[in-house]
């Protein structure tokens, strides 16, 4: 009976209410940030499209580490990648204006991937070493003036829950511009909406932020130990299911 009842609310409620209010959050975002600029309009209008997502969804979101954070400071984010809910439960709830990597294959969204790019946001191309040095400093562009990144160094969500290994490129940017890297713990959005499924599963999700970590002087050698450590500390608060 509770299967159904899911069922119901997603199909009636959940999407219907979803889609509008992305549809909305696309068109105030491509109108204003060209003009007025993306930091504001690239930010709080999809933050509190993402805080509606996850309370639609009916999750129950917890977070804990502000108090490491500086409003004013860049940081490069780093988290691990459970599912689709991540994006909602980071921008929502992290409390930081951020811009994102994401995929290339994002772009082709309608109105989502062109209000993506008016926002700041950076799609990656991997199709050669020239075109992801091209992504990156894009990226190195956007992160200015308190604004921060946030990557997901496995590139792909969870098929398991758990985590898979870091790419480097994440780690790379921190260090060319001598950011903090900052470490965060995602839980519970596996469970809410797998991979390669379309069934929404209401619950618990935990956003933990962790401690920045330095990188200025870091030489290119010490990336594998910084990857590593980083790695340590998000695993570190992962619930024991995703270990």
């Amino acid at each position: 009976m509770k299967n159904i009842l899911c069922f119901i609310y997603q199909w009636i409620v959940f999407m219907p209410l979803f889609i509008l209010m992305t549809f909305l959050t696309a068109l105030v975002v491509m109108c204003m940030a060209p003009i007025f600029g993306n930091k504001f309009w690239g930010y709080y209008p999809p933050k509190w499209w993402s805080r509606f997502t996850c309370w639609l969804a009916l999750c129950r979101v917890k977070t804990r580490g502000h108090a490491h954070l500086d409003a004013r400071q860049s940081y490069v984010f780093v988290a691990n990648h459970q599912g689709a809910f991540d994006i909602f439960l980071v921008y929502g709830f992290l409390n930081q204006n951020v811009k994102w990597i994401q995929k290339k294959s994002l772009r082709r969204i309608p109105l989502v991937g062109f209000a993506s790019e008016k926002a700041g946001h950076v799609f990656v191309d991997n199709k050669s070493i020239i075109s992801r040095r091209i992504t990156i400093e894009k990226a190195k562009a956007q992160i200015t003036d308190g604004v921060s990144m946030v990557i997901f160094p496995e590139g792909a969500r969870s098929l398991t829950g758990k985590m898979g290994p870091f790419k480097r490129g994440a780690f790379h940017i921190a260090c060319d511009l001598k950011l903090p890297i900052v470490p965060l713990t995602i839980n519970g959005s596996y469970d809410v909406l797998k991979r390669n499924t379309r069934h929404l599963k209401p619950g618990r999700m935990e956003l933990v932020i962790h401690e920045p970590i330095p990188t200025d002087g870091l030489t290119e050698e010490e990336i594998p130990a910084l990857i590593s450590r980083t790695k340590e500390i998000i695993h570190s608060a992962l619930w024991e299911k995703y270990t």
